[in-house]
């Protein structure tokens, strides 16, 4: 009977480390019994990361706040370029996430970092990765709302630091390196890394170059936002065995110090139900053209694909029903379009 309750803990503490997991990208979750001590500490670390927006609880595009226990949600993951630990600058990642309750699904989209879009305050339209330095993390989710006309409910932000310690804590992950290249490391220390083409474990600092290199890719941003769920992906999996991580102490550390976040304790605990679509995640993207202006790169995405993702995501988030058609017929449409 005792080994029977063992099992059922070890299972479910394996379970519940998946969704920790993918937001373990950004920060990291153990709910359940089998370690009272760490999960105690956990809760104190998530407490301090915990940083309320100027807009208060909730969305201006929601009639009243949700809870991600029982409420279809939003979540903007946003990776900082920023080393000094105040969690400021331009926007390196950023990734936004549906979660609908109902069908336990979760979709998920790169916004490539130089994407042309309006951004409020400012009279000219402008890159989307210099929202965040112009007016914080209430300015970069006001223009993520306008731009797909959602509600962001919730956020994660975290910088190179925090990315580099959190994979190192896990020994590491394994992803399929398309061809040999070239990366600066987290010091902007040009060539200092190395990837070889094939199947390889990467550590923090590999890992970050994977995630960051863009200019030796052909497929530009695109390239670049595959292999951040690639990376996203790899950490799942990897997070799926316990005893992957080598040093809980670093991971509190890293959450508690280059961590930040509007999900309180329990909101990520509610996360759990969704641990067993996370290798499932349905990755969508962004059509656009590239531009120059002033000299300047810019991705100018297609309106036709904003409407088209506006759309997926309403429904995605129960906003809407879609017109005539299941989600079934609504995701194959989606995916013709693509």
């Amino acid at each position: 009977m005792a080994q029977s309750r063992v099992r059922r803990r070890k299972s479910r503490v394996k379970r519940t480390l998946k969704i920790f997991v993918f937001i373990g990208l950004f920060s990291f979750l153990l709910a359940g019994a089998a370690v009272t001590y760490f999960a105690f500490q956990l809760a104190n670390a998530t407490t301090s990361s915990e940083v309320e927006l100027e807009r208060g609880e909730k969305s201006e595009l929601r009639t009243e706040p949700v809870n991600p226990s029982k409420d279809n949600i939003s979540i903007l993951f946003l990776g900082l370029d920023d080393r000094e630990g105040n969690l400021e600058g331009r926007t390196d990642a950023m990734l936004l996430a549906t979660f609908n309750k109902e069908l336990g699904s979760i979709k998920l989209l790169n916004i490539p970092r130089d994407s042309l879009v309006d951004i409020p305050g400012r009279k000219n339209r402008d890159k989307i990765n210099h929202a965040h330095a112009y007016g914080g993390l209430d300015t970069t989710i006001d223009t993520v709302e306008n731009l797909f006309d959602i509600p962001v409910d919730y956020y994660v932000t975290l910088n190179f630091v925090a990315f580099v310690e959190i994979v190192d804590a896990l020994g590491g992950v394994e992803v399929e390196v398309p061809f040999t290249f070239t990366e600066m490391d987290s010091n902007d220390t040009h060539g200092a890394i190395t990837l070889e083409e094939g199947t390889q474990l990467l550590n923090g600092e590999e890992a970050l170059a994977f995630s960051r290199m863009r200019k030796s890719d052909p497929r530009g941003d695109f390239g670049r936002g595959e292999r951040q769920q690639e990376v996203i992906k790899a950490v799942i999996r990897k997070g799926a065995s316990f005893s992957s991580i080598s040093s809980y102490n670093e991971v509190l550390q890293s959450i508690e110090d280059h961590i930040s976040t509007n999900l309180s304790f329990g909101n990520i605990v509610a996360l759990h139900s969704y641990a067993s679509e996370l290798n499932n995640m349905d990755s969508i993207h962004i059509e656009g053209d590239d531009r120059r202006i002033n000299g300047g790169y810019y991705f100018e995405p297609r309106q036709d694909s904003i409407n088209e993702l506006s759309a997926t995501f309403r429904v995605h988030l129960g906003l809407v029903e879609p017109e005539e058609r299941d989600y079934d017929e609504f995701d194959s449409t989606e995916e013709e379009t693509e």
